[in-house]
């Protein structure tokens, strides 16, 4: 890795040249928009492995036409507590955008609502699709399914996706208390960039071609595969967002579609669910003050580091300084914009 001093790029001139890019190579302005600041913001808050890294990720599903970067997304309001949202193979971010309102409206309303988004493409970090509800004094519970690139708890062959679970609530006086895990042992982004980084992943995080274990970034993604974390227990909150994000909302299973007609297609066509809870429905002490009591027990109990805290910390410091990029990354992302 380079030792070059990164350099420092204002928030929003990011969020712009990200947008630019996006619409320069097939998106309609808004779905640019509503992409560029979820990557900006995951680059803001180091979460490198959705930020900027995507990009050409990105951009080469777009050219392979897998993916339609100007669909429109249909809402239908099936129930009190239920949205379905056909994002008509489009990206998650402006299915979710279009219905976000009512979604909040409905729990608000009942106590809670779900979000059901079918035929959509995931590309990014989970934590802003809750974060904005616990902003909202909501509890926010997302689950999306990707390519099956994750071998089942005793299995032989790859089968589910990284599936990650996101979960964010509110807390009195301080931003939300957010956390995004993969169901897998790692994200599959961290192994991309640990291979780009020439760096070996740790012991029981994946297994080569054959099935068997290696440390090998290059050998799990050159037709290996990644594990479970926790074994069983990992294996079985993978297939629970499997269920939820692709059985319940009609989407794909993460090994139920097939790009292999899309050279350089990269984006997973599968399913997100998004749950939101108004605990204000429930008698009793501030929720969000309770989730102060929790988190100062955790401190407390010797947990020094807090979910979310990191973050918040880095994203402190980037809207603050600026965003951290090397300079080479910097003249790309311009040239790809433009610029």
């Amino acid at each position: 890795m380079s030792n070059e001093t990164p350099l420092r790029i204002p928030f929003g001139q990011l969020r712009d040249t990200l947008s630019r890019i996006f619409e320069r190579h097939g998106t309609s302005p808004e779905v640019a928009a509503l992409l560029a600041d979820n990557c900006a913001s995951a680059e803001r808050d180091g979460a490198h492995s959705h930020g900027v890294f995507r990009i050409p990720g990105y951009l080469s599903t777009l050219a392979s036409g897998w993916v339609d970067g100007r669909a429109v997304p249909q809402v239908q309001d099936v129930a009190p507590g239920f949205i379905a949202v056909d994002a008509r193979n489009g990206f998650a971010q402006p299915a979710y955008a279009a219905a976000r309102e009512l979604l909040v409206a409905k729990a608000r309303a009942n106590g809670i609502a779900l979000l059901a988004i079918r035929n959509s493409h995931h590309f990014a970090a989970l934590w802003p699709d809750v974060e904005p509800l616990a902003e909202q004094g909501l509890v926010g519970l997302a689950l999306v399914n990707s390519m099956a690139c994750v071998v089942p708890h005793g299995g032989t062959r790859p089968l589910f996706g990284t599936n990650p679970i996101a979960f964010a609530a509110p807390r009195e006086g301080h931003p939300p208390l957010v956390f995004d895990l993969a169901t897998s042992a790692m994200a599959h982004g961290d192994v991309q960039i640990a291979a780009r980084e020439g760096r070996q992943l740790p012991p029981a995080h994946g297994v080569d071609a054959a099935g068997q274990p290696t440390c090998d970034p290059r050998a799990v993604l050159d037709g290996g595969a990644l594990l479970p974390f926790g074994g069983h227990k990992g294996s079985a909150l993978s297939m629970m967002v499997e269920l939820l994000a692709a059985a319940l909302t009609g989407g794909n299973f993460s090994f139920d579609f097939d790009w292999s007609g899309h050279p350089g297609a990269q984006t997973p066509r599968t399913g997100e669910l998004i749950i939101a809870i108004d605990p204000a429905k429930n008698a009793g002490r501030s929720f969000a003050q309770r989730c102060n009591d929790l988190v100062d027990a955790m401190a407390d109990a010797g947990q020094q580091r807090q979910p979310s805290q990191q973050r918040q910390r880095q994203r402190a410091q980037s809207l603050r300084e600026g965003v951290p990029l090397p300079a080479a990354t910097w003249a790309e992302l311009q040239r790809l914009a433009g610029v």
